[in-house]
């Protein structure tokens, strides 16, 4: 199938199920939707053709994803899949076009709740909740995330402190959030902040671990 055809190509039945409630604006920010270039031969030079390989080199059993058949089951089991930009199924179209610009910028692996739902009905077997997980981590390595969505942000600060003290510490992680995504619920929430913070179950002393040069250095061997 042509790569155009692939990536324009929608089918309503498969990729947003009829009956879905419509998308809540809640903290989710606006962001561009996405749409095929018009001009085809600009659209082909910017493919990646080793995408897919890319991809597929994060995790194991990765190499099946050049077997999607297109069939559209991961769509239509997909509880959330009437809040992705991109369906599950024109996801993994667009990694096997090499569509890397499109994809890596996507809201659909932020938006994936990892309920395994895809993997285990998908009739090839494609691992499609970690090939979620592979493309939030080249996101988060290329800062192609969207900047104000709750779910990359409040990743970032987690994986950030744990780099940097090796353990987490909810204040500090609830205020990174608030302050980047919607600072008038960091004023909204003080309240039942302080409550939690008087009963003892909410404390605002960073906790760290020793020998954290130690850990850096596990963490750096294990993503090498």
């Amino acid at each position: 199938m042509p790569v155009d055809a692939v990536l324009t190509t929608r089918d309503p039945e498969v990729d947003r199920p009829p009956g879905r409630p419509a998308p809540r604006s809640g903290n989710r920010t606006k962001r561009t939707k996405w749409r095929p270039v018009k001009d085809q031969s600009k659209f082909e030079a910017q493919l990646d053709p080793g995408f897919a390989a890319e991809i597929a080199a994060e995790v194991e059993g990765g190499e099946r994803l050049h077997q999607c058949i297109q069939c559209g089951t991961c769509s239509s089991v997909c509880p959330l899949s009437a809040y992705m930009d991109l369906t599950p199924r024109r996801l993994i179209a667009m990694t096997r076009a090499g569509a890397r610009d499109d994809v890596v910028h996507s809201m659909t692996p932020w938006v994936c709740a990892s309920c395994y739902a895809c993997t285990v009905e998908c009739p090839k077997q494609i691992p499609i909740t970690e090939i979620m997980h592979a493309l939030r981590r080249i996101s988060l390595r290329e800062i192609t995330y969207p900047k104000r969505f709750t779910t990359p942000v409040m990743t970032k600060a987690f994986v950030d402190m744990i780099q940097d003290r090796g353990r987490s510490t909810e204040s500090w992680i609830s205020m990174k959030l608030y302050l980047r995504t919607n600072p008038a619920l960091l004023v909204k929430n003080a309240a039942i902040a302080g409550r939690l913070f008087r009963q003892g179950r909410l404390g605002v002393r960073r906790a760290r671990i020793n020998g954290r040069d130690e850990l850096r250095a596990l963490l750096k061997a294990v993503s090498a």
